[in-house]
This record gives structure tokens, sequence and C-alpha cells, in this order.
């Protein structure tokens, strides 16, 4: 009786540790690139989300039982925000491949083929480079590096206390800012050829007027974006990578 005793209250402290770090997991894992895509069914992310509270959880450190039931709902919030603010800077990634691909998409007017094709209403270059990203993040170990950033986060947000609202805020905008900038950085190649396009367009309706320049050059640009998405995507999307690997490293350090 009294080994039955101590196994059933071991059981019951395992089962409260792995509730709790499922609350963090399960709020990041639905931010998380290839896994928590909408196009998943709930039952998979709920699956992904107990694998990964399985994997770290042995990790991490035993978590004592709250002592009251307020201190468990503090607990219960403390944990989903900390695991949303982390998933959604990772998300932001994502979103910074689509703006690219919209840019992108907008410099070499591609912005309207195949426009639905996703869940979320993305121009066909923005759609290649999500999926192969998605596909190239997963083929160099993103469970992995999850799984040691929800193990590494509680270094950065210790379990059951809230963030600084003024610090979160000043890491949130500066994330924002960080995923435009990279947005537009590896769109910048078809930026320049639109530039450049609309120049030489520009020079040769000066130079002819009679010309229909639009007509003549819609077809250039548009074999010139794809020629230049098939010559720069492997580049955008290692680019990318390793910018998302660095935020996965070190989520709450310079991210610059």
């Amino acid at each position: 009786m009294t080994a039955s005793g101590e196994l059933l209250a071991l059981l019951s402290a395992q089962v409260w540790h792995g509730f709790a770090v499922f609350l963090r997991v399960g709020a990041l894992v639905a931010m998380l690139p290839a896994f928590g895509e909408q196009s998943i069914p709930a039952r998979v992310k709920l699956a992904v989300a107990l694998a990964f509270t399985f994997i770290t959880a042995p990790a991490l450190a035993q978590i004592s039982p709250p002592e009251s039931f307020g201190t468990l709902g503090l607990m219960v919030m403390s944990e989903s925000l900390a695991g949303l603010a982390i998933g959604i800077g990772v998300r932001l990634f994502v979103l910074a491949l689509q703006t690219a691909g919209s840019i992108a998409a907008q410099s070499t007017s591609l912005s309207q083929v195949l426009g639905g094709a996703a869940v979320d209403p993305l121009p066909a270059m923005g759609y290649i480079l999500i999926v192969g990203g998605l596909a190239l993040a997963v083929m160099t170990g993103l469970h992995v590096k999850a799984a040691l950033l929800i193990i590494l986060s509680y270094d950065f947000i210790p379990f059951g206390q809230f963030a600084s609202a003024s610090d979160l805020t000043d890491w949130g905008v500066e994330q924002i800012a960080h995923a435009f900038a990279l947005a537009f950085t590896l769109a910048a190649p078809f930026v320049i050829l639109s530039v450049v396009y609309n120049l030489a367009l520009g020079a040769i309706n000066k130079a002819m007027p009679q010309l229909m320049v639009a007509f003549v050059g819609a077809p250039l640009i548009t074999a010139g974006g794809l020629a230049l998405l098939m010559i720069a995507a492997p580049s955008i999307l290692a680019a990318w990578t390793d910018a998302m690997d660095h935020y996965l490293a070190d989520p709450f350090g310079n991210t610059r």
C-alpha cells in the first residue's frame, strides 16, 4: 500500500508537470510554421503539441502544483501568453515571406496569378516561396529547434511569471519592424528589376512615342520576373531560414 501510494503521488506529480508544460507548448505550436498552419486539422495540431510536451517536459525542472485556484488561473494565463508571444515571433517570419512574395509579384505584374490558391489569398510568387520556405524549414530540423526553443524559453520567461508589458511591447515592435525589413530585403531583386524596367520603358517611350511600349514590355517583365524567381529563390529561402534560425536560437536577443 505504501509503494502504491508513492507511485500514485509520483504519477500525479508527473501528470501535473506535463500539463503545466503543455500550456506553453500548446500556445506556441498553434503559431509555429508548418506545424500550426490553418490547413492542418486541429487533431493533428493537438498531437503535435502533445509530442513536443513529451519531448521537452523531462528536460525541465519539476513544476510544483499551485496552492489555490486563483494561482492556477494566473499560471494558465501567464504560460499561454508566454507561448503565444514566442510563437507570434516565429510566425512573423512566415508573414515576412508572404510580404516579400507580394512585393515581388506587384513589381513584376504577377500579383493576380493564382491569388486564391492558398488558405490566405497569395500571389503565385508568395505561394511558391511559402511552400518552399516551410519545406526547407522542416528539412533543416525545425522540430528540433522548436523543442530547444521551448526548453530555453523558461530561461527568458520563468514559469508562472508575466513578462513586463513595456519590455514585451518594445520587443513586439522590434520584431514587426524586423519582419518588414526582412521582407523588403528578400524582395529587393524584384524591386530593382521593376525600377530598371520602368526606367527603360520610359526612355523607349520618350524616343518612340508612337510605339505601345506597355504591350511590348508586359511580356518582358513577366518573363524576367519568373526567370529571376528561378535564380534568386534558393538564396532568398536560405537567407530567410538563417534569419529564422537566429530567432529560434535567441528570441529575445538582438534580431538585427
